[in-house]
């Protein structure tokens, strides 16, 4: 059981204060003996939260630099100091296991202090100058300075399967509260109590630094309603939001179709394929098919870059790549799944693939309860291209072998995938060509195009694009995780002949 340093209450953090509300909705989580009820969140907190972060805008948003980069750090020191209690619970609910929990932690506060030193640089102001030419003829060009400045109060949506880096305090948070934005957060079912543990972290650090109130509020989910009254708030200005395509393009719908629409970041699904070139085929394609394997089971396959395709031409080489990709997958036991929706999910997905003529089984297991188990399927380039459904994500360790013949073929199949988060690559110098032919395609379809590697596991850095085009996202020209996310919640405002002891701070000379 939890130690003495946390009790879950259930409650709301709103502004500053823990709220009860009217209902409750119990948790459902791995270790029964973790169960606990949680305040369900209505429309009234969502407006109460919403209000606060507005105000809080007006002291928040015009703050320094260096400010806002301590109560980034005064955040990860707080979630530091409660590892051991956020390790428990998060395992209790998720049935992650601890070392991953460790690890997502690092991560996430690993984030906070990223984009607190990013903050310091001040370059992702992109600060321009163009000084006034007042004999410029024919014309005089007045003075004009540009400057990235925060947009608002941002909504953030905690994501099922990252409890800590895409959640309360995960990426979306940090990068927005790195802008100027206050932050009002739904927490996700799928781990109330690793949310609320996480709240009185970021609560420690607002009081610590003498934030104001409004700046975070954590409002546990239990219904729909939350989220729909979120989205469509008039003071929230964007959304951040990680999850399933279907909850992300409804929420999407909802802010477009608001009075004043308002952009939603979402990251909603990807099968991240992956195309093994023939002469790394012929080479190593055992060694490729094992590595897939791993990747495609770590934490039961429930990544968002899950490499869940992979390309492979027929032939000896393909058949090795195949069977020791299948003779891995046999190894890997059943594995507990974050809740019982995701479960029956992936029940369904396995599924609509097992019902497929043109799909052959290479390995079909059984699932039980919240459990999964691998399965591998084989199809060839022409069915998939004519069965859209074959490139629908399932959430979890089920693999695609799609067969192609020659060249030709891979390129085809390469321009028939939708948006993507990541693309891979495996190729050997004799693949150059192939690999040149395939490269232009592939950037175009994803955020990151890899080479000779897997996909799963994001590494949080400058460089860094975790997003593509529709449905990897619903804004290709964005991303989810490094320091260029902040980007989403800046907007440029250029001031033109404005006296210089009116600009802010970072724009006077």
């Amino acid at each position: 059981m939890l130690d003495d340093t946390f009790k879950p209450h259930g409650r709301h953090l709103i502004a500053g204060e823990w709220v009860e509300g009217d209902s409750t909705f119990a948790s459902e989580p791995v270790a029964a003996e973790a169960a606990h009820d949680f305040s369900v969140g209505t429309p009234a907190h969502v407006d109460r939260a919403c209000a606060a972060a507005e105000e809080a805008f007006w002291t928040y948003g015009y703050s320094d630099r260096e400010t806002r980069a301590g109560f980034l750090d005064a955040i990860a020191d707080a979630i530091e100091a409660r590892g051991d209690a956020i390790t428990e619970i998060g395992t209790q609910e998720t049935g992650l296991p601890e070392a991953r929990l460790q690890g997502e932690r690092g991560r996430t506060t690993g984030q906070l202090r990223l984009f607190a030193e990013h903050l310091r640089k001040g370059d992702y102001l992109d600060r321009r100058h163009d000084a006034a030419l007042p004999d410029r003829q024919p014309l005089p060009r007045p003075d004009l300075r540009m400057i990235q400045r925060p947009i608002g109060p941002v909504a953030v949506f905690g994501a099922s399967n990252f409890p800590l880096a895409f959640s309360t305090a995960g990426g979306d948070t940090a990068a927005a509260l790195a802008a100027g934005c206050p932050v009002v957060v739904k927490g996700h079912s799928a781990h109330p109590g690793t949310a609320e543990i996480v709240a009185e972290a970021v609560l420690e650090a607002v009081e610590k630094t003498g934030m104001p109130a409004g700046v975070y509020s954590m409002i546990q989910g239990g219904t729909r309603e939350v989220g729909q009254a979120l989205v469509q708030h008039p003071l929230i200005r964007a959304v951040g939001f990680t999850g399933s395509l279907a909850g992300g393009r409804a929420l999407f719908d909802l802010c477009a179709q608001r009075p004043e629409p308002i952009p939603f970041y979402g990251e909603l699904g990807s099968v991240n394929p992956m195309f093994v070139l023939p002469a790394a085929a012929k080479s190593r394609g055992a060694e490729i098919g094992r590595g897939w394997a791993g990747s495609l089971t770590m934490g039961a396959g429930q990544f968002c870059t899950n490499p869940g395709i992979a390309v492979v031409e027929r032939g000896e080489a393909g058949d090795a790549f195949v069977a020791a990709a299948k003779a891995a997958l046999e190894d890997v036991g059943p594995q507990s799944m974050l809740t019982d929706g995701i479960a029956r999910a992936y029940r369904d997905g396995q599924a609509r693939f097992g019902g497929r003529n043109a799909v052959r089984a290479l390995l079909e297991t059984g699932q039980e309860g919240r459990s999964a188990s691998p399965n591998l399927y084989e199809t060839d380039a022409e069915a998939y291209l004519q069965d859209h459904a074959l490139g629908a994500e399932v959430f979890g360790p089920l693999g695609l072998v799609v067969r192609v013949t020659g060249p030709d073929d891979m390129e085809r199949l390469a321009r028939g995938f939708e948006g993507q988060l990541t693309a891979t690559l495996h190729l050997d110098e004799d693949d150059a060509a192939l690999g040149r032919r395939l490269l232009p395609i592939l950037e175009r379809k994803a955020g990151r195009v890899l080479a000779n590697g897997f996909p799963t596991g994001v590494e949080v850095a400058d460089a860094m694009v975790h997003g593509g085009p529709y449905p990897a996202s619903t804004n290709f020209g964005a991303t989810s995780v490094g320091t260029l996310s902040i980007r989403r919640f800046l907007r440029p405002v250029c001031y033109q002949n404005i006296p210089e002891a009116l600009l802010p701070e970072d724009l006077r000379n």
